[in-house]
């Protein structure tokens, strides 16, 4: 089963960036979160519609935190975060609505399936700059979640080429990437090696026998 690849917008480009970094990469990236705290409602919907004019579907882009937003223009989602709207609401109020929740807890994993999220997002696995200060969480915990919930669950924090075959092997949907692709030198490159890595766990490991 292919690997799903995220990326999630660092909070750290313009707008004009992002849209241009993501029209180069999105045929081979499942999913872009825009999780900018700055950006206006009337700015992300701004920025969702010059990303379908560059031909990203609306299916591929998620909301962090913005149910309105998410719900108005149709996208693929919305990504909930600690101090967002309960998931239970949310699920009451748009049943229609695919609800991911980030999650730093096996029991806040288990409780948030049981509310209603269709996808859950943990982390941070490994150290990362944009946890200063933070001890990682590992990979034990992940194992642990995936174990005990049904719903898909996406790994995020410090994931590199390096280390994303540790990482899959966890049994988890997916992996999700700041840095290491939207500042890369070059994120297209960058998001090929990923999907290289990712093909080669697939080839080597979950090719039936």
């Amino acid at each position: 089963m292919n690997k799903q690849l995220h990326v999630i917008s660092t909070g750290q480009q313009s707008m004009e960036e992002f849209v241009r970094i993501a029209s180069k990469i999105h045929k081979d990236v499942d999913a872009f979160h825009l999780r900018e705290k700055k950006w206006t409602a009337k700015e992300l919907v701004g920025v969702i519609e010059a990303l379908m004019e560059q031909g990203v579907p609306l299916e591929k882009i998620i909301i962090n935190d913005r149910i309105d937003v998410a719900h108005s223009m149709k996208t693929g989602g919305v990504q909930l975060a600690h101090h967002s709207i309960d998931v239970s609401l949310v699920k009451k109020a748009f049943p229609g609505l695919q609800i991911g929740c980030s999650v730093h807890s096996l029991a806040e994993a288990v409780e948030v399936e049981k509310k209603g999220a269709n996808r859950l997002l943990y982390g941070h696995i490994f150290s990362t700059a944009s946890k200063p200060g933070m001890p990682p969480r590992g990979l034990k915990e992940l194992e642990e979640i995936i174990e005990n919930v049904k719903v898909p669950v996406l790994a995020i924090g410090g994931i590199t080429p390096k280390n994303v075959n540790d990482v899959l092997a966890t049994g988890v949907e997916g992996i999700a990437v700041l840095s290491g692709i939207l500042k890369a030198r070059d994120p297209l490159d960058a998001v090929l090696e990923y999907r290289e890595k990712m093909r080669e766990r697939f080839e080597n490991h979950e090719q039936p026998l």
